[in-house]
């Protein structure tokens, strides 16, 4: 059974060879059923099958961001996974493959059991599937941001264009956003994009500053809001004497049920009203 656990996966890996994923386990997960029917049903040409991604630029800077050796391991970078170890575990060591695996077919939960699922589905996409076919699918599915699924969609919707016209910035920025799209992208707090989009760009014009893996990300605990404890509505409502500050309150008033006080209309200010029931 747990064999069968372990290998199960649908629609098995040699099925994305020619299909496009119309929802994701991920886009479920996150946007519902419904929400992922529509992102992922109709893209910008009208089409019923998702753009495919042309942009060598994206690419590159999609490897130096997340798996500098990603045209070499096979699916599980056990380099990446010592440097890993060594620190203690508080660091990502997942290749694009593996993250491919787990926007197809898995969740952001970081269990043992789901990390083994998870590198076993990595080396079977691997097997079957070319470098650049793992590529195309991943920047196809991979989150951007809260509702913004695919390559595509986010450089249009961040910088209005398609990923065959993004600048060397603008396709920087968009790798710098994998790591955390919901808690940092191009249109809502930037700031921790932009420290790693200037990494990026260093690598990518030649410096020997490294990219540091970043933590995965998942879906962020939202604590239960407590509802506020309200004091209690006095019987009697207690009004100080007001008749020294303001001479037209009709006087000092020791105590009054609160059945006799309202409030005046706002055009008249914002005192009370005194009257006999």
């Amino acid at each position: 059974m747990f064999v069968v656990w372990l290998f199960a996966v649908w629609p098995p890996p040699v099925w994305w060879r020619d299909h496009e994923p119309r929802c994701t386990a991920m886009m479920r997960l996150h946007a519902g059923v419904q929400s992922c029917r529509r992102v992922t049903g109709t893209p910008h040409d009208g089409t019923s099958a998702r753009r495919h991604v042309d942009s060598p630029l994206l690419e590159r800077m999609v490897i130096i961001a997340e798996d500098s050796r990603f045209k070499t391991h096979h699916g599980i970078d056990f380099i990446e996974l010592q440097d890993a170890w060594r620190a203690g575990g508080h660091r990502g060591a997942s290749t694009i493959t593996q993250q491919l695996a787990k926007n197809l077919y898995l969740s952001p939960s970081r269990s043992i059991f789901r990390k083994l699922k998870e590198a076993v589905t990595a080396v079977r996409l691997e097997l079957v599937l070319s470098k650049d076919r793992i590529m195309q699918l991943y920047l196809n599915t991979a989150e951007w941001g809260p509702g913004v699924w695919g390559a595509d969609d986010a450089s249009r919707a961040y910088f209005g264009v398609t990923p065959a016209q993004l600048s060397d910035a603008q396709a920087a920025a968009l790798a710098a956003t994998l790591p955390q799209p919901r808690t940092s992208n191009p249109a809502f707090r930037p700031a921790r994009m932009l420290a790693r989009r200037d990494l990026i760009l260093a690598r990518y014009y030649g410096g020997n500053t490294p990219v540091p893996p970043a933590l995965e990300d998942s879906i962020p605990e939202i604590p239960q809001i407590e509802t506020p404890i309200l004091p209690a509505i006095p019987d009697t409502l207690v009004i100080p004497d007001t008749a020294k500050d303001h001479p037209d309150s009709g006087g000092p008033v020791d105590s009054l049920p609160v059945s006799v006080v309202r409030l005046l209309p706002r055009s008249a200010g914002p005192r009370f009203s005194v009257y006999k029931p």
